[in-house]
């Protein structure tokens, strides 16, 4: 397109102005040294030859009615023909026609003996655009064609089951930001299938247990009925029952569930309200409402008391406070903490600090709090508050997106 471009306006622009160019150079000679009309015929062929040799192409002249007085070389066309005006040319090749000031006309071949034909020199020069375009852009081409060529070779490997595929993010152009996403969105994919088989895994492991309780229960009732064992059916169900809805509530969360969060939520209040359900526990402190899911951001607050009333030492705090645009939940108590090296495992699924290990629970309860910070675009961390060395801090942005 940039030959074809280039060709069609030195047609309609530079070579008219070339043209022009040689036109009024051309008459200006002609007007110099050819003789007067009234001259004999004899000396105007004479000087017409001599024009022809010194330009070194063919000439014709003509009288004011258009008849031919002299030529040099190849003929030419006539002024009468309305193409040979438009200076068009023929067989012969492109010529000037030039009208001279007493009414003769002098037609010149601008195309000099052994010269290749116009259209010959115009396909060279298009031809030589579209290769010089092609030689200088190669490069470039080849370079961007191979990257998506790697790219496509991720995709294909993740397509055949290879999740930990990743591909070279190269340069800062469309191409390294799509490999850039294709990254994004294979890290995301493997670690969804990652969790979603842990916690198959443990799940089913898990299961058996409350599972097993179940029918040893039952097959106790139907040999002798015992208001005990009755009541102990019943807290079985009611653990197995939350332990599947904490599972499916991690599924949704890993699976990139939309949250409502368009309505405000008051930290505070709530904290308060789910102290009630523990002994020892006290809140302290004040923020601004966020916004946020509310049946989330209590189950997040029930699971740190939980968790600290069960696995910690009485008395329980929670503090809140404000700053930088964010709100600071803290659940502290008095027990010993977790161990430095086991401070990012407690949020695993199914994981359960050594403290903990022959206490009641699944460890699905900080998981589950770590999930639902980061899907309201916070934070969940262990920490230590002075002498309280275990803490649990949650970091929730006030306003949606920050």
């Amino acid at each position: 397109m940039l030959a074809v471009l280039s060709g069609i306006l030195w047609n309609l622009f530079g070579r008219d102005h070339f043209n022009r160019e040689v036109v009024e150079i051309t008459g200006e000679l002609a007007i110099a040294s050819l003789p007067s009309k009234d001259a004999p015929k004899i000396e105007q062929r004479e000087a017409i030859i001599a024009l022809g040799r010194r330009i070194n192409t063919s000439v014709s002249l003509f009288d004011e009615r258009l008849n031919p007085i002299a030529s040099y070389g190849r003929p030419v066309r006539s002024p009468s023909d309305s193409r040979a005006r438009r200076g068009r040319g023929g067989r012969s090749g492109p010529h000037l026609t030039l009208a001279l000031p007493d009414g003769r006309w002098l037609v010149i071949n601008v195309t000099r003996p052994g010269s290749p034909h116009p259209l010959v020199n115009l396909i060279l020069f298009l031809g030589t655009i579209a290769v010089s375009v092609v030689i200088a852009s190669y490069p470039l081409v080849r370079r961007l064609t191979r990257r998506l060529e790697r790219l496509q070779e991720g995709v294909e490997q993740m397509g055949s089951g290879e999740l930990s595929t990743r591909v070279k993010v190269e340069g800062r152009d469309e191409v390294a930001g799509l490999a850039q996403s294709f990254n994004d969105a294979a890290e995301k994919i493997e670690r969804l299938v990652d969790t979603n088989r842990m916690l198959l895994a443990n799940a089913s492991h898990e299961l058996r247990t409350p599972l097993a309780r179940i029918r040893l229960g039952i097959e106790m009732l139907e040999k002798k009925e015992d208001p005990k064992r009755r009541e102990a059916l019943k807290r079985d169900i009611d653990e197995l029952d939350i332990l599947i809805d904490e599972i499916l509530l991690m599924s949704r969360l890993e699976a990139g569930a939309q949250l409502n969060r368009s309505g405000l939520v008051d930290l505070v209040g709530l904290a308060a309200e789910e102290s009630v359900y523990f002994e020892h526990c006290s809140v302290e402190g004040s923020a601004p409402d966020i916004y946020g899911d509310p049946h989330l951001l209590r189950r997040l607050i029930r699971n740190l008391l939980k968790n600290a009333t069960e696995h910690g030492e009485p008395p329980v705090f929670v503090d809140v406070e404000a700053k930088d645009n964010m709100v600071i939940l803290t659940v502290s108590d008095t027990g010993r903490g977790i161990a430095e090296d086991e401070r990012e495992k407690v949020f695993d699924p199914f994981y359960r600090a050594s403290q903990s290990a022959t206490k009641d629970g699944y460890g699905l309860g900080l998981a589950l709090v770590r999930q639902i910070a980061e899907a309201h675009g916070g934070t969940a961390t262990v920490t230590t508050e002075g002498k309280r060395r275990s803490a649990i801090r949650v970091t929730l942005p006030i306003s949606p997106g920050k």
